[in-house]
């Protein structure tokens, strides 16, 4: 058992390791020759302003009063450059934007094992290929520019990253030292001479990093005052910085300025999916090698958006986010980054048709170059009559396009038994063959993994054969019309909670399908209050699903009511207890008043924080010292009360709901209250329906305690009701992950919901804070079934392998679904689905071992040891 137990296991962390291996392997390839325009280029230098976060339409419209909040921007557009929109790819994130604007390839996907804050494998840059490149901004975003880059002529200022505060009083401070520090480096320039040479370099770019705006717009919302202040703020630091280039380099007419933004932001202010306020940036150029403002009588495109911006008139050039990358190293005259395939927007250039051509031409092969290092990697590693190559480009036809556009310019014409000796000995050879024709292929290691796992898993199943012909003799017992109606129920009820992964309101389906199974059997004529009490808290929870997603609309109110509710439930069990006789009822009673004075004291701390920030005051350093200590406490209180299963199970729901009343910004700090009085049914419930079966006698539930040794004699044989008990863990499961949102995407997060724990951005600390939030209604379901296990005398184990299989059936639909594209709500919705169903057996385990630990383990606020009354 324990073998079998083992290998499970091990294949279920094969297996969820696989899909890293399989989707997310970096699709870069290294080995290019870099190509660049053979023309002299337009701009000697190039200067970057990245506003992070700022959407088009937030820029581009006017305000209320018909003016512009970007007045210099707006000038620019109509008298001096080129404008349009970038569409940025999802995930909208900050990283893959830059990336995308510096790099000019979109995310990659490997980049899901690191986050957000760098690549995993190296790539080129815009920065890499100039002669000098100086940044100023955020630490999140400079470092992964100069990491990996040959030489050392990158250079980085950063502020501090305890600035990236989303309770600080005013987040325009970040921008304002970028200008700042920008103005003081040519300041130092003129007395160094030097710095002062390099700066007069050409090929050499500037890169100002602007987050203030994309502060702003998380804390307030980007309609909030303090968002488009911010861009007012922006708008005149970079006047002056364009006035001071002009300025220090004599207005020699050598210097290019590119505005834009790496992604948008949705109204309730977050990014990373693909609506098109996160997907629409600006992207404003002007200076050396830029055209002019085109005046039109009329464009065509598919929005309104220029008549609102009142910017009909002028010609709009969209461009993909990926494609400002070889725009810019055309115009300083460096190689395109060897990873781009951005595609060159000639319709922003100001040069002769010749120049055009020629950075087209180069553009193509360079983006060519890439395609034939992928096509040979492949090749070395592949049987020669296994390689298909791609009919539409090959070697002749790339050769024959490269020739006829090279003819053009030059004529400037631009435009996949039985158990003995035989058995072990054919899976050997099938092994040794499966191995052989993978190392002549050259394969990884990970692929002799994948190939070999599946032989001794296929011969451990046929020598196992007889007890395989068992089970289809025993089912075979079952009269044909039972056994298909089991198996469409069993069905019906998989697919159900696979729907549940993408569309919530099937766990309201499920629900209420719970709360009309009483009324089925005969447990409505048993216990009609038990039933009726199961059928109200099914369909009360059953609301939450068909509510909108956790973050979008915080209202501190219902974190004030569930809080209430919290305290009046604390005030029926205290009086009850007051009612006892026994001896522990004073420790009992300590415990209880300490758990109410952590709920009232958390409710204290949202409303005071909520307060202080919308006062601009940040996080007081008091409520912070609570939230700590509330959440430190959470684990260790619940083992000073009572082990009794209704006083033990009641304790850890107060400890939990202080620490989840933190971490709540609306009805969601209802759910984990709702979700536990169902569980005290389900309890309940279950001890009726075994009394119903005949299996065992009921127990008063006042009278059972948990114990942490317990005897595995009591345990009995599996029978085909713990397939339901099973089923309903699994959905209980499922319904705690979902029940308030899509916790699979990060892009469904509120950041608020940390505010009382710390306001400063700490991507890591702040995720461990909302993976702690997802977890307490798991913990009160595996606490809850704790106690339905030990009623029902049902073992661990055999729930397991049930579990094991709804898992792994659930497993083999989100197996096809995983996505290596498309926007971090798409790609991590299809990962997390996927690690839930393959983790949830391994989870199980750990959340178990918690469980157990918080329900049997006893402390004492006393040295004197007491018994326990029966």
């Amino acid at each position: 058992m324990l073998l079998f137990f083992t290998l499970g296991l091990l294949i279920h962390f094969v297996f969820f390791a696989s899909i890293f291996d399989i989707y997310f392997t970096s699709p870069l390839v290294h080995g290019m020759t870099p190509q660049f325009t053979p023309l002299p280029p337009p701009a000697r230098r190039l200067v970057l302003f990245v506003a992070d976060g700022l959407r088009a339409d937030t820029l581009y419209e006017l305000d209320e009063n018909g003016t512009s909040r970007a007045p210099f921007i707006r000038n620019i557009i109509m008298h001096e450059g080129s404008w349009g929109i970038s569409h940025t790819r999802v995930p909208t994130e900050s990283r893959p934007g830059h990336v995308a604007l510096i790099a000019g390839f979109y995310e990659d996907v490997s980049a899901v094992a690191k986050g957000w804050k760098e690549n995993p494998v190296e790539f080129d840059s815009l920065f890499n290929e100039s002669k000098y490149t100086w940044s100023w901004g955020s630490p999140d975003i400079l470092p992964m520019f100069a990491k990996g880059a040959s030489g050392d002529h990158i250079y980085t200022y950063s502020y501090d990253a305890k600035r990236e505060d989303f309770g600080a009083q005013d987040a325009t401070k970040l921008d304002t030292w970028v200008f700042d520090n920008v103005k003081d480096f040519f300041h130092h320039a003129g007395n160094n001479q030097s710095l002062f040479s390099k700066i007069n370099e050409e090929k050499i770019v500037f890169f100002l990093h602007l987050l203030g705006i994309d502060t702003n717009g998380h804390a307030h919302r980007p309609s909030s005052r303090d968002y488009k202040d911010n861009i007012k703020k922006v708008d005149d630091g970079v006047k002056e910085i364009v006035s001071m280039f002009n300025h220090f380099y004599g207005n020699d007419g050598k210097t290019t300025f590119i505005f834009t933004s790496d992604h948008g932001m949705t109204d309730w202010g977050s990014h990373g999916a693909g609506h098109p306020s996160e997907t629409l940036t600006p992207l404003v150029t002007w200076g050396a090698g830029i055209n002019y403002p085109q005046r039109v009588s009329a464009q065509q495109f598919d929005d309104s958006f220029l008549k609102e911006w009142r910017l009909e008139n002028w010609k709009r050039l969209d461009v993909n986010q990926a494609d400002i990358a070889p725009l810019m190293t055309s115009l300083i005259g460096v190689p395109f980054p060897l990873n781009s395939v951005g595609i060159l927007p000639v319709d922003y250039l100001n040069n002769t048709d010749l120049f055009k051509a020629e950075s087209m031409f180069t553009n193509a092969v360079q983006i060519l170059e890439q395609f034939k290092v992928k096509m040979t990697q492949k090749k070395e590693v592949t049987l020669p009559f296994l390689f298909t190559p791609f009919k539409l480009l090959s070697d002749s036809k790339q050769f024959n396009i490269l020739r006829k556009a090279r003819s053009y310019i030059k004529h400037r014409k631009f435009d996949e038994v039985k158990p003995s000796h035989l058995l072990p000995c054919s899976f050997v050879a099938i092994g040794i063959l499966v191995a052989f024709f993978l190392l002549i292929q050259a394969c990884p290691w990970t692929y002799y993994v994948y190939s070999l796992l599946p032989v001794p898993i296929w011969y451990a199943v046929l020598r196992e054969f007889q007890v395989v012909q068992d089970l289809v003799t025993s089912l075979l017992t079952y009269p044909l019309s039972h056994f298909v109606g089991y198996l469409l129920v069993f069905t019906l009820g998989i697919e159900v909670l696979v729907l549940s992964f993408f569309y919530r309101y099937m766990l309201t389906a499920g629900l209420t399908a719970f709360a009309v199974w009483p009324f089925l059997t005969r447990l409505w004529t048993r216990a009609k209050v038990t039933s009726l009490s199961w059928a109200f808290f099914s369909v009360l929870l059953a609301v939450f699903p068909l509510m909108p997603v956790v973050g979008r609309k915080p209202d501190i109110s219902l974190v004030m009511g569930a809080g209430l509710l919290v305290l009046l439930l604390s005030l029926c069990v205290v009086t009850s207890l007051m009612k006892r006789k026994d001896s522990f009822r004073k420790e009992e009673l300590l415990v209880h008043l300490l758990q109410v004075l952590s709920t009232v004291l958390s409710m204290y701390v949202v409303y005071s924080t909520q307060s202080s920030l919308l006062r601009k005051q940040g996080l007081p350093l008091m409520n912070q010292i609570i939230s700590w200590a509330t959440l430190a406490s959470s684990l260790f209180v619940p083992l000073l009360s009572s082990p009794a299963v209704f006083q033990r199970l009641f304790s850890i729901l107060l400890s939990l709901m202080s620490t989840y009343l933190l971490l709540s910004t609306g009805y969601e700090a209802v759910f984990p209250l709702v979700l536990s009085c169902l569980m005290f049914v389900w309890i309940n419930i279950e001890q009726e329906t075994l009394q119903q079966s005949g299996v065992c006698c009921k127990q008063k539930l006042t009278s059972i305690q948990f114990s942490y040794n317990t005897d595995i004699t009591q345990f009995r044989q599996l029978y085909l009701d713990d397939i339901r008990r099973a089923f309903f863990l699994v959905f209980f499961l499922v319904t705690a992950f979902f029940g308030t949102g899509n916790i699979a995407s990060i892009n469904s997060f509120d950041l608020a919901s940390v505010y009382c724990f710390l306001t400063v951005f700490s991507p890591f600390m702040m995720g461990a804070l909302m993976m702690w939030k997802i977890l307490i209604p798991f913990v009160l379901v595996m606490c809850a079934f704790e106690a339905v296990q030990l009623t029902t005398q049902l073992s661990s184990k055999s729930l397991f392998l049930i579990v094991l299989v709804i898992s792994d059936i659930m497993a083999l639909h989100f197996f096809f679904l995983v996505k290596d594209y498309g926007s971090w709500l798409d790609i991590g919705t299809s990962i997390s689905h996927y690690v839930i169903v393959m983790s949830m057996t391994i989870f199980l385990v750990f959340l178990n071992g918690l469980a157990q630990l918080l329900t049997t383990k006893k402390l004492r606020l006393c040295g004197k040891p007491k018994s326990h009354f029966m």
